[in-house]
């Protein structure tokens, strides 16, 4: 079962948040939580709070255990961006770009991997058998005359 949260139009460049959400992808919930608490950036906590909400996603609407979510996957595309502008020299204008950024992370619980079917015909085949290395004895060459 898959979980998704997105927080949208987050102001934030998606360039920084996708430093922090390469760090959290593919490890269980709790050590994720971990990682984001102690990581010193804006991302990290903007980031950390859409993992919170899919993790209650999961547990209320969905039943799952928090303790076997893992991440599938964190992405950070890009937002709109606010476009602004600095008065520059000779009467010119230089723009600022405000980007924003989308969120989006998908959950997975945990279930037990299952085993792979052989196939009948490769298990009712022997194995071959192998073949021991055995020197050739030099064959004696008869000459006559």
């Amino acid at each position: 079962m898959e979980v998704k949260s997105t927080t949208k139009f987050v102001r934030l460049s998606p360039k920084k948040a996708r430093d922090v959400a390469r760090e959290i992808q593919g490890l269980a919930v709790s050590s994720a939580l971990d990682i984001l608490t102690f990581t010193p950036k804006k991302a990290a906590q903007l980031i950390g709070k859409t993992l919170k909400t899919a993790i209650a996603d999961a547990e209320n609407n969905f039943s799952l255990d928090a303790s076997t979510l893992v991440i599938k996957e964190a992405v950070i595309g890009a937002g709109p961006t606010l476009r602004r502008f600095k008065p520059r020299a000779k009467g010119s204008a230089g723009p600022i770009l405000k980007r924003t950024s989308h969120i989006s992370i998908t959950l997975v619980g945990s279930a037990p991997e299952k085993k792979k079917k052989v196939a009948r015909k490769a298990a009712a085949k022997p194995a071959p058998k192998q073949i021991k290395n055995v020197p050739a004895e030099p064959v004696a060459a008869t000459e006559e005359a």
